[in-house]
């Protein structure tokens, strides 16, 4: 029996694991509105979205039987099959999890439990089924639950229409009553229809919600049935006469405290419903270990785990316990904040860098929607297309702004919005005992909201889109590959025994920890991206202090990358030009970004300071080319090395060896110039550009000399005159990045004595 102590001691370990990543990756559900809106500071909003996950976390005590019975016919099965149906469970899904933590991508815990326990359940079924010859393959319904399945996975496909659906009908709706210009309307039509939503609130999760809570009575269960329509009548008058009195008397804006409940409220579905993703398994196989070692004489190879087909209320101390692991993970986890932002970024307002590139499907899509609505805008009468437009204008919003930073992604009406269907729909789902998938329900409230409140313009539709089809193509590769892997460990562990289980217990922390270390360089790699997210209004002074950092910055990586990428080429360094290609195509994407902030960057421009705009922009242009000029030099060579092509000749090596030599004495001229702001001596920096393109051409000379002589061949020659063309065109850029600076300080030095 101490072998099986051990799996469970697994079992929780991998349960606390499990919490950790899975609440990292749904914290995006909950808060995402709240922190797009900036209806309060983070940690406001965090420590009310922990409270309601402590509290949900009691109500999910009737959602475990999910875990126990709900996939597969626990009485099938031997004790020991059972533990390495939920090993396997677990051990994929903290795996699965974490990797799609790292790349920031939301997903459904609860359809990678469901598949999991389906993959692990099916493959112990097999394994049955073929030591057994009496049986066969049709003989597999007997053990799965194919019914309960079923019915799960359409709730869950259904959930993402109804979702979608429902978001973009009441989005629509309130935006044509309450117009971006809400506050004025508010006093009017905000206490009612912040009524309706607290109503709502209240009566999905306290009232559908308590039934499943541990900690209820039967007797309080038939008393909350028997005056549901009062309490509802009771919430709905109290809410509006306190949120009007708040309107009238107090001038509070009633759409934080609404959407700040529905950040409770939808915190505590999560957690009434998907705590059973976490601990749902591990419980499980605590609870089967707990029922074998009542009597030491039942053989856990031989023993029916029927016991697990019966209800059991969970003990309250596990469900607090792991509500506050899950409190713990919302403060501290960094990943979380990256599954947020991939949220946000999709159903922001405003314009500026899209994750997401566009794709066929996309503008298929855009572009028909846009005949569509052209087709549409014919029949309307202009009148009412003139209304509709008037209550969408989103620059009336952002004039209640004095600074642009201040807008946020979307106002609190949408989020508010957000909050009311997403926390609706959880939380009537959780009271039908069906796992609706939180993620899938908030992901495509936000996304309908976002389409009805006219985010998606065509501007950013195809990228907008994109990322809602890659979203939601990961949440079906969720499915296939979470069955999978489920499947492929539990036949592992059946043939390995506890070693295997042990082995994958390590593989599972050690993915874990090496994800750690991967999702903080690529955070890094992303906070390089939003240059001026954190700008305040821009002048001169601070506009100049960023362009210097990031002239200086690529100049740096030019300068290391061109060193490595010709010292590759004349060792033949194949190994390490592929690092250093990753790092060209890296650097390339930064100086990319970098101008696609131009937009917001010179929006914050104060008006005093618009003259020294062009020649950022100038700067930016030379610098992307700067990088483009490295690329066509890292690409080509890592080609030609990766094909084993023949290297440079012995005087193709002396002459390259003496170009980088030349080359990186002149970037450091280069640093050293912007660094001081000094161009006092730019004619010097000018000859010494001269004297390299002299020496370049006199290499193209030799070079020819070399063809003539059959010295080289095709492959080299085009490498060869190729790397000095480029590098005359690196040395032209960089020259103009620095005249470019030099103009751009003495634009800034007439402003600032015209001020």
């Amino acid at each position: 029996m101490s072998v099986y102590l051990i799996i469970v001691i697994v079992l929780l370990i991998l349960a606390v694991s499990d919490l950790i990543v899975g609440v990292s990756n749904d914290a995006a559900n909950f808060i995402n509105s709240s922190v797009g809106s900036k209806a309060a500071p983070l940690k406001v909003i965090l420590s009310i979205a922990g409270l309601g996950v402590i509290l949900g976390a009691t109500f999910s005590s009737g959602m475990m039987e999910v875990a126990r019975s709900g996939i597969f016919h626990p009485g099938q099965f031997y004790f020991t099959e059972i533990m390495t149906i939920f090993l396997a469970v677990m051990i994929t899904d903290v795996i699965l999890l974490d990797t799609f933590n790292t790349f920031g991508f939301p997903t459904s815990t609860t359809v990678s439990i469901v598949f999991e326990l389906l993959g692990a359940a099916v493959a112990m079924s097999l394994i049955k089924i073929h030591n057994n010859p009496a049986h066969s393959l049709a003989d597999i319904g007997s053990y799965i639950n194919t019914a309960k399945a079923l019915a799960i996975i359409f709730g869950i496909l259904f959930s993402v229409v109804v979702a979608f659906t429902f978001g973009t009908v009441i989005q629509f709706i309130t935006r044509l009553i309450f117009s971006f210009d809400y506050k004025k309307y508010l006093k009017y039509f905000g206490a009612p229809w912040g009524g309706i939503a607290i109503t709502a609130i209240v009566y999905f999760i306290l009232v559908k919600g308590a039934k499943g809570a541990s900690f209820m009575t039967p007797e309080s269960i038939a008393w909350l049935s028997a005056n549901t329509m009062k309490l509802l009548l009771f919430a709905f008058i109290g809410a509006t006469l306190i949120l009007q009195a708040l309107i009238s008397f107090f001038r509070v804006n009633i759409l934080r405290i609404i959407v700040l409940a529905g950040t409770f409220s939808i915190a505590m579905a999560f957690a009434g419903n998907d705590l059973v993703n976490f601990i749902g398994v591990p419980l499980a196989g605590f609870e089967s270990y707990r029922v074998i070692s009542l009597d030491p004489s039942i053989n856990p190879d031989t023993f029916l785990m029927n016991a697990l087909s019966e209800p059991v209320k969970t003990p309250t101390v596990f469900l607090l316990g792991a509500g506050l692991i899950m409190v713990g993970t919302l403060f501290f986890s960094r990943k979380a904040r990256t599954v947020s932002q991939t949220e946000i970024k999709l159903a922001r307002q405003g314009y500026g860098s899209e994750r997401f590139s566009s794709s066929r499907l996309s503008r298929s899509l855009v572009r028909n929607t846009v005949g569509f609505s052209k087709f549409v805008g014919r029949i309307i009468p202009d009148r009412v297309t003139r209304f509709i437009d008037r209550r969408f204008d989103f620059s009336a919003y952002k004039k209640q702004f004095k600074r642009p930073e201040d807008v946020s992604s979307f106002d609190l009406l949408r989020a508010s919005v957000n909050m009311f269907v997403a926390s609706s729909l959880i939380a009537f789902g959780t009271s039908l005992k069906l796992p609706l998938s939180t993620t899938y329900v908030t992901f495509m409230v936000a996304m309908g909201t976002s389409l009805a409140d006219r985010a998606w313009g065509r501007e950013s539709a195809v990228y907008r889109i994109t990322g809602v089809i890659t979203v939601i193509g990961g949440w079906f590769i969720t499915a296939i590959t979470a069955l999978t892997i489920s499947f492929i460990i539990a036949n592992i562990i059946n043939w390995g025994g506890v070693a295997a289980s042990l082995t994958g217990l390590a593989i599972a922390l050690f993915v874990v920890i090496r994800s750690s270390f991967r999702h903080n360089k690529r955070a890094q790699k992303l906070a390089g991206k939003d240059e001026f997210e954190d700008s305040s209004t821009l002048n001169g002074q601070n506009i100049l202090q960023k362009c210097n950092s990031s002239i200086t910055v690529v100049i740096e990586s030019v300068q290391e990358l061109y060193n490595s990428s010709i010292n590759c080429l004349i060792r033949e360094d194949w190994k390490k030009m592929k690092k250093a290609k990753k790092k060209v195509d890296d650097l390339n994407l930064r100086t990319k970004d970098l101008k696609y902030n131009l937009y917001p960057t010179l929006r914050k421009l104060e008006e005093d300071f618009i003259e020294t705009g062009p020649f950022y922009v100038q700067i930016l242009d030379y610098l992307r080319e700067t990088a483009h000029c490295l690329q066509f030099i890292a690409d080509p060579v890592y080609e030609h090395l990766d094909n084993n092509h023949p290297g440079p000749i012995p005087d193709q090596q002396k002459d390259l060896n003496e170009l980088a030599v030349m080359m990186k004495a002149f970037f450091g001229n280069v640093r050293n110039m912007i660094g001081n702001e000094d161009y006092e001596h730019l004619d010097i920096l000018l000859n010494e550009q001269q004297k390299i393109l002299d020496y370049i051409t006199k290499l193209k000379k030799k070079q020819i000399k070399y063809i003539k002589a059959e010295s080289v061949g095709t492959r080299n020659t085009m490498l060869y005159l190729n790397v000095l063309n480029e590098s005359k065109n690196l040395v032209l850029y960089v020259i103009n990045v620095v005249k470019s600076h030099r103009d751009f300080l003495k634009s800034e030095a007439l402003n600032q004595d015209s001020l």
